[in-house]
């Protein structure tokens, strides 16, 4: 693979480190898979973003990347989920110095917001219980068996691991944040062959149009959007005819037209938006031109869901809540209540 175009002098050595940080993502392959199942436009344009994404990368990134360079080579002699925990099994874990250097590693790609992980017996209690979220909507969407899935905002990947356990034969994340993908390869570095990938990118650098995928997942990100009609008009143009979107949001209370619009932070968040009815909601996707629209999940967030462990450094929910009263944020808001949806393409 190369980066397209002559490389000058100069810029050899970050070609080469590129050239190392695409090997080591497993990106060959997903370019392979691009171009088995018709979709080589894309794996072009890929070719002439990453180069770009990466010579912005953030400025933690490279020691991240240069601290996994320096791991022993790892492998899962097992892999399973157990009660919603990705769990790894490595001969070279057992090794005292192997398992003090990869403890060492991940402890420095704090917080660990999305999980929960095991390698071994090293436990990653993530602030998230994902698994939560993914038991409250598996039972309601389209199977995913042999299926194109796309999760936008997918943070480290953990729900990415929960598509291709249902079988999807191509997982794609894409998140812009660094961080997630380190943490994603931290995991992903055990199980290269698996063909679940994560993009260091925005929904906005996919293709317009796209109509690639039969699935799209959409969770924890609506909210974040400045312009929500956008944002659901970008996740249909991501979906194949007859594709389904999984959507899951923050909403509040009330009735159709109304939605909460924060003056400034919301639960100590300062990129929070938009925040409608359910109701409310309904009709946006309806006007977007979504059909077979299901509400199957809603759940106010709680301690057990969200919380403060040994894997994070920051606040978590307690902290964001009125302390005489936890049905309100601190700012005086309705506290965190989430729903989730599936939608049909026509």
């Amino acid at each position: 693979m190369t980066c397209g175009g002559s490389v000058s002098e100069k810029n050899l050595n970050e070609h080469e480190l590129y050239q190392k940080w695409f090997d080591a993502h497993q990106y060959q392959q997903l370019f392979q898979t691009l171009d088995d199942i018709s979709l080589s436009k894309w794996k072009t344009q890929l070719s002439t973003q990453l180069p770009e994404l990466f010579a912005l990368r953030h400025g933690q990134y490279q020691k991240w990347f240069d601290q996994s360079q320096q791991l022993p080579k790892l492998h899962a002699s097992n892999f399973n989920i157990i009660d919603g925990v990705l769990s790894i099994e490595s001969d070279e874990l057992k090794e005292a110095e192997n398992k003090q250097e990869f403890l060492n590693f991940i402890r420095n790609l704090s917080p660990w917001r999305k999980g929960p992980y095991c390698y071994n017996d090293i436990f990653v209690d993530t602030e998230w219980r994902s698994d939560l979220k993914w038991d409250r909507l598996v039972p309601h969407i389209h199977s995913l068996k042999d299926k194109k899935v796309l999760d936008i905002g997918c943070g480290n990947g953990y729900h990415c691991w929960r598509m291709h356990e249902h079988g999807a034969n191509l997982v794609v994340g894409v998140d812009p944040s660094w961080l997630f993908l380190a943490q994603f390869q931290a995991f992903k570095q055990f199980l290269p062959s698996k063909p679940v990938y994560l993009l260091p990118m925005g929904i906005e650098q996919l293709p317009e149009n796209f109509q690639s995928f039969d699935t799209v997942f959409s969770m924890g990100v609506f909210y974040h959007r400045r312009s929500p009609i956008d944002h659901l008009f970008q996740l249909k143009q991501m979906l194949v005819p007859h594709g389904q979107l999984v959507l899951e949001t923050l909403i509040i209370d009330g009735e159709l037209g109304e939605c909460l619009l924060p003056k400034d932070r919301y639960a100590k968040m300062r990129n929070v938006w938009f925040l409608p009815t359910i109701k409310t909601l309904i009709s946006w996707m309806e006007r977007c031109g979504f059909i077979n629209i299901k509400m199957v999940s809603v759940s106010t967030t709680t301690s057990q869901e969200q919380r403060k462990t040994d894997w994070i450094e920051t606040e978590s929910l307690v902290d964001f809540l009125d302390p005489d009263d936890p049905c309100k944020t601190i700012e005086g808001y309705p506290a965190p209540k989430r729903a989730i949806f599936v939608v049909d393409k026509a």
